[in-house]
C-alpha cells in the first residue's frame, strides 16, 4: 500500500530487541527523505520511497555477516521484501518505487496523434506485409563477397534485425578495402547495399546501424544515412548514443583555441540510428525474449556508457564495435531464434554475439581474411559454421 508519497512495507521482528542497534547503524545512513522505519508492535514497519539498492544491499550484507542468528535473518527479510519489488524507475544509482509512472497527460492524445500524422513520412509505402523464409544454405553462415551482390540473392522480407557498422571512410586500415574514398562513391555504395538490405529486411523488422560523423570533414553521416532511411520510407524508431567515455580523443584538438572564429567541438560518443520497416512493432513470442527486467529499464535510456572494443589489435581489425553494445542491440530489439543480418560483418562480433544468445545469423563481409577470423571466432566460441566462399 502507498501512504504519504511511501511504500510501505512489514517485516515480523521475531525475538529482536526493538533497540537494535543494527538497524540503526542501517537505516541512519540513508536520508529519510528516502527510506525510514518505524516499530509496532512485533513489527518493523518500513517506508520506502526511493533507495540505492545495491548500496543498501552491500551494507545488509556486511551487517548480518557479523550479527547473529536472528538479527541476520531480520535483515534478509528486509532485503527479501525490497527485492521483490519488480516495479520502479531508475535515477541515476537509485530506485524509484513511487511517482516513477506519472506523465504530463495530454487530452485527446490519440486524436492529436492522429492530426499531426505520426511519421508521416513514412505512409503511403509500397512494402509487402508477407514475409518469407530464406533459403537454408544461407542460414547460420560468414559469407565472403560484396554485400550488395549476395543480397540480391536472398528474397524479400526474411530478415528479421540488421545490425552493422559501415567502414567509417576515415581512411582507417582495413584489409582488402581503401576506406578514405570520395563522399559521393563512398554514399553511392553504402546506399545501393542499404536499398537493399531494406528489400530483405521483414516487414516489421529493424535496421540499426553504428555510425561515427567525420567531424574534420563537417559530415554528418548520421543525418545523411537517417535521411536515406527516411526517403525510402522506414519508420525512425529513435536514436541511442553510445558514449565511450574516450578520454584520449578530447585535448587532441582544439580548433580556434581561446576563440569564438572556429572551435572544433570534441564527442567521446558514437551513434546508433534505429529504423523500423513498415510498423514499429516487431511480432514475436515473448516467451523468447531474454532480456531482464532490469536490463529492459536501463537499456530503453538512449545513453548507453559501454567501454570501446580494446581487443582490435588481436583480431586484426581497425574499428570493432564491443560484445556488449551487440548484446544489448539484440536483447532489446529482437527475439531468440530471429535471424540477425550484419553485411558488413568484418571480424564477426555480431555474429558471434547473436550465436551466444540464440539468435541464427548472417554476417557478409568483401575480406576473406576478416571472414576467417569471424569464423575462428565462433569456433572458439563453441560453436561450429562454415566460410561461404566469393559469391
Amino acid at each position: 500500500m502507498t501512504m504519504d508519497n511511501y511504500i510501505t512495507l512489514e517485516v515480523c521482528m521475531n525475538n529482536v530487541d526493538r533497540d537494535c542497534a543494527v538497524l540503526y547503524k542501517l537505516f541512519s545512513k540513508y536520508p529519510k527523505e528516502d527510506i525510514y522505519f518505524e516499530l509496532a508492535d512485533e513489527r518493523l514497519i518500513i517506508h520506502l520511497r526511493e533507495l540505492d539498492f545495491f548500496d543498501f544491499k552491500r551494507n545488509i550484507q556486511l551487517l548480518a555477516k557479523n550479527s547473529n542468528d536472528e538479527v541476520a535473518k531480520l535483515l534478509n527479510s528486509i532485503l527479501y521484501e525490497i527485492e521483490k519489488i519488480k516495479s520502479y524507475g531508475l535515477k541515476g544509482r537509485k530506485r524509484l518505487y513511487v511517482g516513477y509512472d506519472k506523465e504530463r497527460k495530454v487530452k485527446n492524445r490519440k486524436e492529436k496523434e492522429e492530426t499531426r500524422g505520426a511519421y508521416y513520412y513514412a505512409k503511403n509505402n509500397t512494402f509487402s506485409k508477407q514475409n518469407n523464409e530464406i533459403p537454408e544454405q544461407f542460414i547460420n553462415k560468414i559469407i565472403t563477397g560484396d554485400s550488395e551482390e549476395i543480397l540480391k540473392r536472398f528474397p524479400e522480407n526474411c530478415i528479421d534485425l540488421i545490425f552493422t557498422s559501415p567502414p567509417y571512410n576515415f581512411g582507417l586500415e582495413y584489409e582488402n578495402h581503401k576506406d578514405g574514398i570520395n563522399w559521393n562513391e563512398y554514399f553511392d555504395k553504402l546506399f545501393a547495399i542499404f536499398k537493399e538490405c531494406i528489400r530483405v529486411l521483414k516487414y516489421g523488422g529493424r535496421i540499426i546501424v553504428n555510425v561515427q560523423p567525420l567531424f574534420s570533414d563537417y559530415i554528418p553521416i548520421h543525418h545523411i544515412l537517417s535521411n536515406f532511411f527516411i526517403e525510402n520510407k522506414l519508420i525512425w524508431k529513435g536514436e541511442i548514443l553510445w558514449d565511450k567515455h574516450n578520454y584520449n580523443c578530447k585535448y587532441t584538438a582544439w580548433g580556434s583555441w581561446k576563440s569564438p572564429s572556429s572551435p572544433y567541438l570534441k564527442y567521446t560518443w558514437e551513434f546508433l540510428e534505429i529504423f523500423c520497416k513498415g510498423d514499429l512493432k516487431h511480432p514475436g513470442d515473448k516467451r523468447q525474449a531474454d532480456i531482464t527486467a532490469d536490463e529492459f529499464k536501463k537499456w530503453v535510456y538512449a545513453k548507453w556508457d559501454i567501454p570501446p572494443e580494446y581487443n582490435m589489435k588481436k583480431f586484426g581489425h581497425p574499428a570493432m564495435f564491443p560484445e556488449p553494445l551487440v548484446e544489448r542491440v539484440l536483447k532489446l530489439f529482437s527475439f531468440k531464434g530471429d535471424l540477425i543480418l550484419d553485411p558488413f560483418n568484418g571480424v564477426g562480433t555480431t555474429t558471434v554475439v547473436a550465436k551466444r544468445l540464440s539468435r541464427n545469423y548472417i554476417g557478409i563481409d568483401i575480406s576473406d581474411e576478416y571472414c576467417r577470423k569471424a569464423e575462428e571466432r565462433l569456433q572458439d566460441a563453441g560453436f561450429h559454421t562454415t566460410v561461404q566462399g566469393r559469391i
